[in-house]
């Protein structure tokens, strides 16, 4: 069956005799979807229409695609094929479309995308497949911003600061084991929430958090008045060896769950609920009287509870020292905890990281995008007029406290 096609000579006589710049276009795209043609043909043995005992597929199609030269912007029709995949060779010098599908495949592993389906998406856009070795190669751009992002001098004060660890899977001398990545946020002078930094480690024992508490100090970190965390023993030595001046409060949401799970599951909830009513009292004095006088009501009946309430009173209720406007956010570690569920909904789609570095490079990379966030928020984590309360508070460390902790 004859293929119309047009008279490619007396195409080229005519852009010849005339200097016009659209027909030069033009002829450039019949050029090029002409050689286009030649080579789909070549690939699956056959020209369109024709039967051939050599055909290994067939044509299904074409997608557009834009394509920068000289003459201006052209757009071509990219033959698509029923198997396997077709790339024009006339666009394979293109650096732009090097970067850009770097950039894809880049975005794809931030976004929480694995190697394997990234291979298919790179498939799908008419390109030869990448290995997963050549998709970590390509990720490996992120590397140097990670480390800028998670070195970065820390600049004026922080009064406020959230500390909580998450765990993922890492594979490490043909095993697979459970790998902590701690995260420290803070809100600064100014009422803008900030990521101070993030490291990652075997175990989130007490020589790891000191170590890393003492890099942000090192960074430039101050200021700190607050420290909200759970009870980790670990953590909470090192937050009173490294950051010595500074109150620690301790997450009301971990303490409700210790305290239930000493009381029996059908008294659970009527004792919850009368813990909770001492949570609303509105200054520190009154708070403390009720949880004394709620201790002295759980110790006949539930000694545990009582016990333990009792111990823990100051440090569940630390926050209400601090001014009024801030204590809902300041009682627990729900922002913190909030910015490990939005990491783990991407890094859960990876499962199994292969090392160390990619698990960094993806984490730090989502808590670098994050703080971006933050930063460019019109809105303030707490309003500039009530972080002055704080500053008239007493205590709090000095930088020379600080770093003498380290020294």
């Amino acid at each position: 069956m004859a293929t119309p096609r047009m008279d490619i000579t007396s195409f080229v006589g005519k852009l010849l005799e005339e200097n016009d710049v659209d027909l030069l276009r033009e002829g450039v795209r019949v050029l090029a979807q002409a050689v286009m043609e030649t080579e789909v043909s070549g690939q699956i043995g056959a020209a369109p229409y024709e039967r051939s005992a050599e055909r290994t597929a067939y044509r299904n199609g074409y997608r557009t695609r834009t394509w920068d030269t000289r003459v201006g912007t052209i757009e071509l029709k990219i033959p698509k094929v029923s198997s396997g995949a077709y790339f024009p060779s006339l666009l394979e010098p293109r650096r732009r479309a090097e970067k850009a599908l770097h950039a894809v495949v880049v975005e794809a592993y931030v976004k929480g995308i694995s190697t394997r389906k990234v291979d298919d998406l790179v498939r799908a856009l008419g390109i030869d497949g990448i290995s997963r070795s050549e998709v970590s190669r390509i990720c490996k751009v992120l590397d140097e911003e990670v480390r800028t992002f998670l070195q970065r001098p820390i600049e004026g004060e922080h009064p406020y600061v959230w500390l909580d660890a998450t765990f993922h899977k890492v594979r490490q001398a043909g095993r697979v084991t459970s790998v902590a990545t701690v995260v420290a946020i803070g809100v600064n002078e100014l009422g803008q929430r900030t990521i101070l930094g993030a490291a990652t480690g075997q175990s989130e024992d007490h020589q790891f958090w000191t170590s890393f508490l003492r890099s942000l100090i090192r960074r430039g970190l101050k200021g700190v008045r607050l420290v909200i965390s759970d009870a980790h023993e670990g953590l909470r030595q090192a937050i009173a060896k490294i950051l010595s001046g500074a109150t620690w409060q301790r997450c009301r949401v971990h303490f409700m769950r210790n305290l239930l799970s000493t009381v029996p599951k059908g008294a659970q909830d009527t004792v919850a609920a009368v813990v909770r009513s001492a949570f609303s009292a509105p200054d520190h004095a009154s708070a403390m009287a009720q949880l004394h006088d709620i201790a002295r009501m759980l110790e006949p009946r539930f000694p545990r509870a009582a016990e333990l309430l009792e111990s823990s009173a100051e440090d569940v209720l630390a926050h209400m020292h601090f001014p009024r406007e801030h204590r809902r956010r300041l009682h627990s570690t729900n922002p913190i905890e909030r910015l490990h569920k939005e990491v783990k909904r991407r890094t859960r789609v990876v499962g199994i990281f292969p090392t160390l570095d990619s698990l960094m490079r993806m984490v730090g990379t989502l808590l670098a995008e994050q703080d971006d966030e933050w930063q460019v928020a019109d809105r303030r984590y707490f309003s500039a007029g009530s972080m002055a309360k704080v500053d008239e508070l007493e205590g709090g460390e000095s930088p020379k406290e600080l770093l003498a902790a380290i020294a």
